[in-house]
């Protein structure tokens, strides 16, 4: 777990460093954007074995756009992406049911905030391995 890497791309600084602290309790590395544009950076820099995204950042559907991008692409299209929101809260769609559609919301797995360190434990677990 040492070797594996996580890109966190939230502009929430207090979750994004909540997350960085249980996820490096446990051996990960971990680096943390805070905007769509930082993440894409660190995305090419760092080549991280995970994502976990946001979908609400600077736009309401950056974490979307994001995940459309990445999977279009052929250098990061097998990274598994996690997404971590709170977006069922605010617009009371209920985004879980459609993760992993390649059109509309091509991730591999849906978290909704607050999560519990070892809900999200267990899901980096699954979806790296």
């Amino acid at each position: 777990m040492e070797n594996t890497k996580i890109l966190i791309i939230d502009d929430d600084i207090d979750l994004t460093s909540a997350l960085q602290t249980v996820l490096q309790s446990n051996q990960y590395s971990v680096s943390v954007a805070n905007t769509r544009e930082e993440g894409m950076e660190k995305l090419k820099a760092d080549k991280p074995d995970l994502i976990i995204l946001d979908v609400m950042m600077v736009k309401q559907q950056d974490g979307f756009e994001v995940a459309r991008e990445l999977k279009k692409n052929d250098e990061f299209k097998d990274i598994p992406i996690l997404m971590l929101t709170a977006v069922e809260d605010k617009t009371g769609i209920d985004f879980k049911s459609e993760a992993g559609d390649s059109e509309w919301l091509p991730v591999d797995s849906f978290l909704d905030k607050p999560v519990e360190p070892q809900v999200l434990l267990d899901e980096v677990k699954k979806l790296l391995n």
